[in-house]
């Protein structure tokens, strides 16, 4: 008997009807929450370049607690947003990545190679063209090489979901995918590479608190007046330690258990992660987007600006250097392994995509507040350049996208005119070249 040869995996592959259904409700979470990302960046420019700038750097600069120095929480509005509040979004990406690793797609290690080599390639070739950059220009700034390494999602997803209606369900389902993959490398970099004054006794200590927020979890315990001061104790200590109280947030959410008892109904991970997800796409990145987002332009030299090589450095790493990390990643594999594109898709819409995941905000902005200091100069021009790279990226992912949605809306009306009844349009193969 002849041994059948297995099928090729199939890049960018349409998802089963449980994960499609998922990843329909995260879309349109998502989607409303990068408005509410976009609306708070816009009143934090607005506000930063008016008459009231001054109110405005004194709200971020305010601290509404001064006598928590002793645990290290004498922290400004803009602080605790940055490290109070995307501890939600971290947490939310925590309960997202072990649900996809345990359950969802990537649980298949043929599956999860083709996102994971697209988002180490959407990590990696930014860097490399940040560091080229500023290496050529006299090595200033070399601090801030990852800042154009991350990819937003929510913000990426809000732009994906104005310009497409009939777009392929593999193309978001594989941004989705791609951006948790590169969530958790950008975790691991601010966990590495931007950690200072590290103190091992308070992280220690954050095992305890962890380690009982596990036990009550695993044992389906969701007590919120057990779970929340267990959370906020881990923070507070992990704050304590140097490290950035965000992976504090990741850590608690990969303890949570992805399959529910007795095999039926959705997994606490899931429960949580849809409880808590408005909570992060529409109060945490929103409020951490209207304190960073503040770049002010009054009296600046815009021609010294845009030629300082961290600006170059961001916007070409975030424009370029994404699009041929992702594309270029994703067409090496198909090209030198047995994996290839979903017949629904091609390499145009791929393209599209890869200039999509140029859009960085959030983590591209916490980490150069990370690298250079919050309020720093340098901090200011990677404002300015994550939003001109972001913006960029957006407008030509949409020049693209916007062309392919076209084409695939003439194959759906021509195929809603199919005469012969077939389902498959004559001009299928030449629409889609």
């Amino acid at each position: 008997m002849t041994e059948r040869t297995p099928p090729s995996p199939r890049l960018l592959s349409r998802r089963s009807w449980p994960e499609a259904r998922f990843l329909a409700d995260v879309l349109r979470t998502e989607t409303v929450g990068g408005g509410l990302l976009l609306l708070g960046a816009l009143i934090a420019l607005l506000w930063a370049n008016s008459p009231w700038r001054a109110a405005y750097a004194d709200l971020g600069d305010r601290v509404p607690w001064p006598g928590g120095a002793g645990l290290h929480l004498d922290l400004s509005l803009a602080a605790w947003a940055a490290d109070g509040l995307l501890a939600i979004f971290f947490f939310v990406a925590g309960l997202e990545l072990k649900r996809e690793f345990v359950a969802g797609d990537l649980r298949d290690p043929r599956r999860a190679a083709l996102p994971v080599v697209a988002a180490m390639g959407g990590m990696v070739v930014p860097a490399l063209v940040y560091l080229a950059v500023t290496l050529s220009a006299g090595g200033e700034g070399l601090r801030g090489w990852a800042i154009p390494t991350a990819t937003d999602i929510a913000f990426a997803l809000a732009v994906l979901a104005v310009v497409s209606s009939h777009l392929p369900q593999g193309l978001r389902a594989f941004l989705l995918t791609l951006a948790v993959v590169d969530d958790l490398f950008a975790i691991i970099i601010i966990a590495v590479f931007y950690t200072a004054d590290f103190h091992p006794l308070p992280l220690l200590a954050a095992l305890l608190p962890i380690a009982a927020f596990a036990l009550l979890v695993r044992r389906r315990h969701t007590w919120w007046w057990a779970l929340l001061p267990l959370a906020v104790t881990a923070w507070a200590l992990v704050h304590a330690s140097g490290v950035h109280a965000t992976v504090a947030g990741v850590l608690l959410g990969f303890t949570v258990p992805v399959f529910a008892a007795g095999g039926g109904g959705p997994g606490l991970a899931e429960r949580l992660e849809h409880r808590w997800r408005p909570v992060s796409a529409g109060l945490a990145v929103p409020v951490f987007a209207f304190f960073a987002a503040g770049v002010t332009l009054v009296d600046v030299d815009l021609a010294g600006v845009l030629t300082d090589p961290v600006v170059l450095g961001v916007a070409a790493g975030l424009v370029l250097g994404k699009a041929v990390g992702v594309f270029g990643s994703t067409f090496l594999l198909a090209r030198f392994t047995s994996a290839e594109l979903d017949e629904e898709i091609t390499w145009a819409d791929l393209a599209g995509l890869a200039l999509l995941a140029g859009i960085g905000f959030t983590v591209s902005l916490l980490i150069g507040e990370l690298a250079f200091g919050p309020g720093s100069p340098e901090d200011e021009r990677v404002k300015a350049a994550v939003l001109l790279g972001s913006l960029v990226s957006a407008g030509l992912a949409s020049t693209v996208l916007i062309r392919r949605n076209r084409v695939y809306r003439r194959i759906s009306e021509r195929e809603s005119r199919d005469s012969d009844g077939d389902g498959v349009p004559d001009v299928y193969q030449d629409e889609t070249a």
